[in-house]
């Protein structure tokens, strides 16, 4: 066998085994249209927002739900040609196929430490495709324009609700 049909087949098979596990989907239970997405943000969030969450578990774990809740509220209201692209990005972020294609590992997001996401949203940002800017900006403005858009971290931006 030579060298080059070793690669080639090789690949071939590396691309048709992620093929087949991003088209293979188990039945599972209907997921709620609105929770569809809150794993993925569940794990975004605290690497996004970190230092501007509370460090103690129990206050940083409300913190995290109530943000997982706006973001479910922010995704309402924003128009519908922004909410498509941003459905299109979370749902090849879940793919095991778009999530090679979009940050060159197979490696679920849900399965990566910290550390990793950090360097895979720094390389979207300071990435040369705008695509991946786009990306990288989308999320973190989603994520902290929610985390903000609740009164209780007001605070941290010394803030205070205009009285009428």
């Amino acid at each position: 066998m030579k060298r080059r049909h070793f690669i080639t087949g090789a690949f071939a098979t590396t691309a048709a085994l992620a093929l087949g596990v991003s088209l293979y989907r188990p039945e599972l239970e209907p997921v709620d249209a609105e929770d569809s997405h809150r794993a993925l943000f569940a794990v975004l969030v605290p690497v996004l927002l970190d230092g501007a969450l509370p460090r103690m578990s129990s206050p940083r774990e409300a913190a995290i739900n109530r943000t997982l809740d706006a973001i479910s509220q922010t995704l309402t209201v924003l128009p519908q040609s922004q909410r498509d692209e941003l459905e299109l990005l979370l749902d090849g972020l879940e793919n095991r196929l778009g999530v090679l294609v979009l940050t060159g590992s197979m490696t679920p997001l849900l399965l990566r430490s910290p550390e990793q996401l950090v360097v895979m949203l720094e390389s979207w940002r300071d990435g040369f495709l705008e695509m991946q800017q786009q990306a990288y900006y989308g999320l973190r403005e989603l994520i902290m324009a929610s985390y903000y858009s609740c009164p209780e971290h007001w605070g941290t931006l010394h803030y205070s609700k205009p009285k009428i």
